[in-house]
């Protein structure tokens, strides 16, 4: 059998390749970055063509790289971005809209009447999810209702549906395969969670025809095969969302085990193996995956943005040339010279759920520098995270002996320390951190017969840093005392009550 699997890895901003070895060591990656579109305040959509072009070119530069052909790759695994809404037609794949992104915003009105009218505790029970402009449900009816023709045709069967994962299977297998899996379906606000189905009540309230949604399948298992010109006959065998697939690859395999995310948002989920966790605090009750016909359940709490603060800093205040150049100018000065940094760009998220809460830097003074606001929005990626933890402390009652870390972010030992410090919990950095895309293989590769089963995979992970807390308690105190009012400060910016331009005329 092949001993290399392929994981591809669509996230917010870019599209990855990684080839990783049978001892999940990441042989070759390739990366390409994609158009953000942001045609009003608060929407942001996706090219969905510019994904799968990008999608497709790094899978075929990782092979070319790797001096690989298709009949060295024993699976793909597939992970993404999740929430991001996809609808096109089923005849000729072309997509009616561009793809919404789960950052934007538009719904918000729409989700803030279902809220009024009382539908909030049923969705909650149903589907583990806050109603929030976030999940796919209001973003899939907004398309129906705003692209000339859409409704009907769904309802004739001529469209289909799909968060990016699904997207991607339909052009990998040439149109033939149209699922998704537990992890993805769970994020959407129209799957009931505890039943494993696709919820007529649900349907029926966001007014969605069942004809465009995908079947719904494990995590693992079969999803098709490859019938691109290029790479034909691997076959699909792990998807995952994002953050369900690092879980997984940092081996979080067992009731209680956290990691957090640094991508472009920040995600903490802890596994809470068959038992589905209902939050008291506003945290996520979500699917983590489906394997070996076992259902696990994990808790999660969502920052919607993490990373992407420094690209703000890079791409829209022009304050650094490469996102690397953050820690340097953070690391200039001693500490964030009394500077808090919300950076609440599509509201907040967990625990406050606030969708009307806009960005804002505050205590500035003549004195504060370009260092105090790199400083200060490295330390807001900190913050939010220590306060999804919090939260999940409260809500399980459980001790968070360590946290894994991953993602891009991870990579700074200035942020993880100062992580750390905050939590007054060790924070455990592993050598691979591209633990998103390892999660998608390990997922494929169990299921082609690779690895034999999760036992199998534990020796795998590797220690690559361990950051143990060093600040006092009552500067901790201090500092997040001030964060706490900083976001305060920062909530109920754009009252959902009052009509927005941005959302006019939303589903």
């Amino acid at each position: 059998m092949p001993g290399h699997i392929l994981a591809l890895d669509q996230g917010t901003t870019s599209s990855r390749a990684i080839v990783f070895d049978d001892q999940g060591q990441p042989l070759v990656i390739q990366q390409r970055e994609f158009k953000q579109h942001y045609p009003q305040p608060c929407w942001i959509e996706h090219d969905a063509m510019d994904i799968w072009r990008t999608q497709r070119e790094v899978l075929l530069a990782a092979l070319a790289e790797a001096k690989l052909t298709a009949n060295d790759i024993a699976a793909i695994g597939v992970t993404n971005q999740r929430e991001t809404t996809v609808l096109w037609d089923r005849q000729t794949g072309e997509p009616l809209h561009r793809a919404i992104v789960w950052q934007d915003r538009r719904t918000a009105q729409a989700i803030a009447s279902l809220e009024r009218a009382g539908h909030g505790a049923m969705i909650r029970s149903k589907t583990g999810l806050v109603l929030d402009p976030y999940f796919s449900a209001s973003k899939l009816a907004w398309l129906l209702d705003h692209v000339d023709g859409a409704r009907p045709r769904a309802q004739r069967g001529e469209l289909c549906f799909g968060t990016i994962d699904t997207w991607l299977i339909w052009r990998l297998t040439a149109g033939r395969v149209h699922a998704t899996d537990v992890s993805n379906a769970s994020r959407t606000m129209l799957f009931n969670i505890h039943d494993q189905r696709w919820d007529d009540e649900l349907l029926e309230l966001f007014n969605i025809p069942a004809a465009v949604l995908p079947e719904v399948r494990p995590s693992s298992g079969a999803f098709g095969e490859t019938a691109i010109d290029e790479f034909k006959g691997v076959p699909i065998t792990g998807v995952a969302g994002d953050q369900q697939a690092a879980l997984f690859g940092q081996l979080c395999n067992r009731s209680g085990m956290i990691k957090t995310t640094y991508g472009t948002g920040c995600f903490m989920l802890m596994n809470t193996g068959e038992n589905a966790v209902v939050s008291h605090n506003n945290l996520l009750t979500t699917v983590a995956w489906n394997r070996d016909k076992k259902l696990q359940y994990a808790v999660e709490g969502s920052v919607f943005i993490g990373g992407a603060v420094v690209q703000w800093l890079r791409d829209e205040l022009g304050l650094i040339e490469t996102a690397a150049e953050v820690n340097e100018l953070a690391a200039s000065v001693d500490d964030n010279g009394g500077v808090y940094f919300v950076p609440a760009f599509a509201g907040l998220g967990a625990p406050h759920w606030d969708a009307s809460a806009r960005g804002g830097i505050f205590g500035l003074t003549r004195g504060a520098s370009r260092g105090h606001l790199a400083r200060a929005a490295l330390e807001a990626i900190a913050f939010q995270v220590v306060d999804l933890v919090a939260a999940m402390r409260d809500d399980t009652g459980l001790d968070i002996p360590e946290m894994r870390v991953d993602g891009g972010a991870s990579a700074s030992d200035l942020l993880m320390q100062f992580q750390a410090d905050l939590l007054r919990t060790p924070v455990v950095r592993p050598k691979v951190i591209e633990t998103t895309a390892l999660g998608a293989a390990y997922l494929a590769g169990l299921a082609a017969g690779v690895w034999p089963d999760e036992k199998a995979l534990e020796s795998q992970w590797q220690l690559d840093r361990r950051f143990d807390p060093q600040m006092s308690d009552a500067e901790v105190q201090r500092l997040r005392h001030n964060w706490r009012q900083a976001v305060e400060r920062s909530k109920d910016w754009i009252s959902n009550t009052q009509e927005n331009p941005s959302e006019k005329g939303s589903a």
